[in-house]
C-alpha cells in the first residue's frame, strides 16, 4: 500500500505542477520521423472550444446560476447561493482553461508555419487568437491578476510563471483582437475540407470576424471604466466604422458551438439523469417572477410548472430553513443547442445600448434596447409577442435616471446571458445590475464575492510569484476587487 500511495501521490503532484505552469505536455521521448510533430491548425479547433464550452455549461450551472438566483439549491450544505465559495471551486476552470489556452496557442503557432495556403493559415491564426482571447479573458476576469506572458511554457521548463496585472493583459488582449480583424480582413472562406471541422460558423470567416469584433466590444464595455485604457474611444470607433469592425447582425451569426444530439459533440449535459441537472435545485422567484411579470415566451422553454404555474423559491435562505422545490428547469435543456452560446447578437445590442446611455456613443439606446430584447427571445426560435415591448414592466423608459435606465438594460441581459460561463456574474460585478433581492441567510456580510481565490495548488507549487501576485492584488480574498472593478 505504501507503494501505492506513494505512487499515486507522485502521479497528482505531476498533474497539478503542469497545471499551475499552464502547460500541457512535455517533450516527447518517442517521435515518429514520418509524421508532424506538431497538430495541424484545424485539429485543434472543435476540441479546444467544444471543451471550454462543456466545462462553463458545467460551471454556469453549479456556479453562476446559483450566484446570480436563476436557480437556488434545496441542498442545505450547498451554500454558494449564500456567497460562500471554498478554494477548491477554483481548480476547475484554471486547470481548464490554462489546459485549452496552450491548444490555442498551438494552433496559432502551427497556423504560422504550416504549409497551407497564406489565406488558410491567417484564417486559423484569427480564429487561434480569439479562443486564446476568449479564454484568457475568462481567467483574468474570475481571479484578476494570473500567469499570463510565461504561462503555457512548461515545453521550455518554464514552470513558476510569473503573474501579469490585469490591466497589462487586457491591453495585450485587445492588440490580440486588433491582429484577428486584420487576419480575416481578406474576407476569405475556408476550402471546403475545411469547413466542416469548424463547428461554430462551417468555414465562414465573416462571421469569424465579427465574432471577435463582438468579442471586443465585450471587454471594451467591462474595462469601460478604466480612463487608462481608453475604452469608451474604442468602443465609439468600432460603433462608428462598420467597415472596418464589422459586429453581429443578427441571430444567426451569434457564436456558439452547436450541439448535435450524437457524440462526439454533444451539450455538456447530455448523459445527465433528470436528477443531475434539476433534481437538487429549484428555479428562483427572482428569476421566475421577471418572466411572469413580462408573459415571456421562453419561460415555458425554461421551466417546468408546479401546481399548474411558474413559480420560484427565495435564494440566500438561512441555513437549515430549506424551502419546497417548486419550477425547475425543463429537462429538454440538456439537449439544447443554445446552451452552447459563446457571445450572442442580443449581448451586442445591449452592449450598444449601455454605450449609448454612457455618452460613448451617439445615438437612442431605445433602439439597441428593442433590438437586444427582441433578440433575446426569438433566438429560441419563438416569436416576441405583439405587445411585449409595450408592456408597461418592459417598455423603454426615456425619461428614466441613468440608474433605472441601466438595470432595464442589465436585466434584459442577464436574461440573454442564460447558461452563457459567468457572464452574468461579471456583468453585476461590473455594473451592481440587475438589483438581486437579498435572502436573510447570505453570508460573505452579504456582499456579492467579486472573484475566486486562487487554486490552492498554485500557493504550494508557485509560492514566490503567487506572493507577489497577492501583494499586487491587494489580497487574495472573495472580495479583493480584479483591476477593472476598482473605483
Amino acid at each position: 500500500m505504501k507503494h501505492i500511495r506513494l505512487f499515486t501521490l507522485t502521479l497528482a503532484t505531476a498533474a497539478s505542477l503542469i497545471a499551475s505552469s499552464c502547460n500541457d505536455g512535455f517533450e516527447e521521448l518517442n517521435q515518429n520521423p514520418n509524421t508532424s510533430e506538431a497538430a495541424t491548425p484545424e485539429t485543434l479547433l472543435a476540441s479546444a472550444f467544444y471543451n471550454v464550452v462543456t466545462r462553463n455549461q458545467n460551471r454556469a450551472l453549479r456556479l453562476t446560476n446559483e450566484l446570480m438566483q436563476v436557480h437556488v439549491t434545496t441542498n442545505n450544505s450547498d451554500e454558494i447561493h449564500r456567497y460562500v465559495i471554498r478554494p477548491s471551486e477554483s481548480d476547475y476552470m484554471w486547470n481548464g482553461w490554462y489546459l485549452q489556452r496552450t491548444n490555442f496557442l498551438d494552433m496559432y503557432q502551427s497556423a504560422a508555419s504550416t504549409n497551407v495556403s497564406a489565406v488558410q493559415n491567417r484564417n486559423f491564426m484569427g480564429i487561434a487568437l480569439i479562443g486564446e482571447v476568449w479564454v484568457m479573458s475568462q481567467l483574468t476576469d474570475m481571479f484578476g491578476d494570473v500567469p499570463y506572458t510565461e504561462a503555457n511554457r512548461g515545453r521550455e521548463f518554464l514552470l513558476q510563471p510569473k503573474f501579469d496585472a490585469q490591466k497589462d493583459i487586457y491591453v495585450d488582449l485587445f492588440r490580440k483582437l486588433e491582429e484577428a480583424n486584420q487576419h480575416f480582413k481578406a474576407n476569405q472562406t475556408f476550402e471546403p475540407d475545411f469547413k466542416p471541422l469548424d463547428p461554430i460558423y462551417n468555414g465562414d470567416i465573416t462571421k469569424w470576424r465579427k465574432f471577435g469584433n463582438s468579442l471586443y466590444l465585450r471587454l471594451l464595455m467591462r474595462a469601460s471604466g478604466k480612463p487608462e485604457v481608453n475604452a469608451a474611444a474604442k468602443i465609439n470607433e468600432i460603433y462608428t466604422k462598420p467597415a472596418e469592425y464589422p459586429i453581429f447582425q443578427n441571430n444567426d451569426e451569434s457564436a456558439m458551438f452547436r450541439f448535435t444530439t450524437t457524440p462526439p459533440y454533444t451539450s455538456g449535459f447530455f448523459n445527465y439523469r433528470d436528477f443531475d441537472f434539476n433534481g437538487d435545485n429549484s428555479l428562483s422567484e427572482f428569476f421566475i417572477d421577471n418572466l411572469n411579470n413580462w408573459n415571456d415566451p421562453r419561460l415555458p422553454l425554461w421551466a417546468t410548472k408546479s401546481e399548474g404555474i411558474f413559480q420560484g423559491i427565495p435564494s440566500g435562505y438561512k441555513v437549515g430553513e430549506v424551502p419546497p422545490a417548486k419550477s425547475r428547469y425543463l429537462p429538454a435543456l440538456k439537449e439544447e443547442a443554445r446552451l452552447g452560446n459563446i457571445i450572442n447578437y442580443a449581448e451586442v445590442q445591449f452592449i450598444l445600448a449601455e454605450a449609448a446611455v454612457e455618452g460613448f456613443i451617439s445615438a437612442d439606446p431605445k433602439t439597441f434596447y428593442d433590438k437586444g430584447v427582441e433578440a433575446g427571445i426569438t433566438m429560441w426560435g419563438v416569436p416576441m409577442p405583439a405587445d411585449y415591448l409595450t408592456n408597461p414592466m418592459v417598455a423603454w423608459d426615456a425619461g428614466a435616471n441613468k440608474f433605472m435606465m441601466l438595470e432595464a438594460i442589465m436585466l434584459h441581459k442577464y436574461y440573454a446571458l442564460f447558461f452563457t460561463d459567468f457572464q452574468q456574474w461579471h456583468e453585476y460585478r461590473r455594473t451592481g445590475h440587475p438589483v438581486l433581492p437579498k435572502g436573510e441567510g447570505l453570508q460573505n456580510g452579504g456582499v456579492m464575492p467579486s472573484r475566486f481565490k486562487y487554486p490552492v495548488i498554485v500557493q504550494s507549487l508557485n509560492g514566490a510569484n503567487y506572493n507577489q501576485a497577492v501583494i499586487d492584488m491587494g489580497g487574495d480574498d472573495l472580495n479583493t476587487k480584479v483591476w477593472w472593478n476598482k473605483p
